[in-house]
Order: C-alpha cells, then sequence, then structure tokens
C-alpha cells in the first residue's frame, strides 16, 4: 500500500513533532548502545549519549514544541536514570567509574529550563544552557582526559586546565551564536558571552556528585537571560 503525502499531513502536528524528537533520541541511544556493545569505552559511551541527545533541545525550538511534552520527557527521562543507577537499564551511560547523579541531574535541568524559558517565549536561552552542558562540559571532559597534563583540584574533584579550557571556549562560542543570532552581533552580546562562559567554566569545576549538570546549565542560562535584559533595556 502506497503511503501519499497526504497522509501525513492528516497526522496531528503535534505528534509529528513529538516523533522527530524522539527519532533523533533514540538515534543516539542506538548508536551508544552499538559502541557499548563493540568497543569497552564506557566514558565514550557516555558522552555520546550527553552530547547527542541534548541537542534535541535544538528541535524543541526549532519546531516550537509545547513546553508540557519537554517537561514531562524530563520527569520520564529523570525517573529511567534513577533507575538505572539500580537495574542495567542504561548499561554503559552511568558506568564511569564514579559515584554521580549527572545523568539524573541533567534530564531534570532540561525540564526545568524548558518550563522556565518557554513560559518566558525566551526558549534560546533554555537551547543556550542545555547545549553549554552538552557541548562545553562533553568536549571538556574529553580533552582533558586525552591532554589534560595540567592538574589541579576542587572540592576532592581533579580537574586539568586544558579542559577548563576547552569548557570556557567551547561555551563562549555556544553562548555568541545563540544571542547573536537572536538579538544582534553587538558588543553587549561579546560581552554577556564572556561573562556567561567564565561562569559556566567555575561552575563546571564544582562537579561532585554531577551537580554541575544541574548547576551549569541552570547557571548559564539564567545570567545570560538577566545580563542581556540588563545591557540591552
Amino acid at each position: 500500500m502506497l503511503i501519499t503525502f497526504s497522509d501525513f499531513t492528516s497526522i496531528p502536528v503535534l505528534w509529528l513533532q513529538i516523533a522527530l524528537a524522539a527519532i533523533w533520541v533514540l538515534l543516539i541511544l542506538l548508536i551508544a548502545w552499538v559502541v557499548n556493545r563493540f568497543a569497552d569505552k564506557p566514558e565514550i559511551v557516555r558522552k555520546i549519549v550527553h552530547i547527542g541527545t541534548g541537542n534535541v533541545i535544538l528541535i524543541a525550538w526549532w519546531l516550537d514544541i509545547p513546553a508540557s511534552v519537554g517537561i514531562t520527557a524530563s520527569i520520564l527521562a529523570s525517573a529511567i536514570t534513577l533507575l538505572s543507577y539500580r537495574l542495567p537499564i542504561l548499561p554503559g551511560i552511568n558506568s564511569v567509574g564514579r559515584q554521580s547523579l549527572g545523568t539524573f541531574f541533567y534530564s531534570v535541568s532540561f525540564g526545568i529550563l524548558v518550563a522556565w524559558f518557554w513560559y518566558l517565549q525566551q526558549p534560546q536561552y533554555a537551547a543556550l544552557g542545555i547545549l553549554i552542558m552538552t557541548w562545553g562540559d562533553g568536549l571538556a571532559a574529553l580533552i582533558g582526559q586525552r591532554f589534560g597534563t595540567h592538574k589541579y583540584k576542587v572540592f576532592g574533584t581533579e580537574k586539568s586546565w586544558e579542559g577548563s579550557l576547552t569548557m570556557m571556549l567551547v561555551s563562549y562560542l555556544v553562548s555568541s551564536l545563540i544571542l547573536a543570532g537572536t538579538q544582534g552581533n553587538n558588543w553587549q552580546t561579546w560581552a554577556v558571552s564572556l561573562l556567561v562562559a567564565v561562569i559556566a567554566t567555575a561552575l563546571e569545576a564544582v562537579s561532585f556528585l554531577g551537580i554541575d549538570n544541574l548547576t551549569v546549565p541552570l547557571g548559564s542560562a539564567a545570567l545570560a537571560y538577566f545580563l542581556s535584559q540588563l545591557v540591552l533595556r
């Protein structure tokens, strides 16, 4: 039986939006499963999920998916990640050799930011917070583990200056791109982005129990929003 274009147009827009977001997340989880199945690199698996799933915020922003969908997804993801610490639901994602609630905090931060900035009709700040965590923290960890020779400790957690520099540069790039695209290419954009990058890097350095997966996206988004409101008035 042939499927025509009219068949797709008869599907409610909301379900198409949810389907696109779900397909993206399932694709990332499939890639992570394959890597976990054939390669013994749990940190790589975790970063695939960390970076890959975080980009769903762009799909939500682009398609203007209702906040209720994002909040519901966040609650479900949070519940699943909590169970995964006890049950082998997400093998390889949490097994990083340290006690951490980072995956849970990551899911919670998504729901909070969607609820907050969708309500304000300023979804760009939710995307900014999530993507700084997604790309900044994700790449900082990978670069720090591979090239991090200059170490320092914050509250007993070891970090590297190479990883922190990566976090700052990526955070600045993410913030600059989003703010320049939504509020214009001006000195305020670059100044706000610089401050956001510095604070995001400081928050990422304090990462005991994975709390940075909550403080970095929330702190970055809140700072970018309030500073932008201040300097653009």
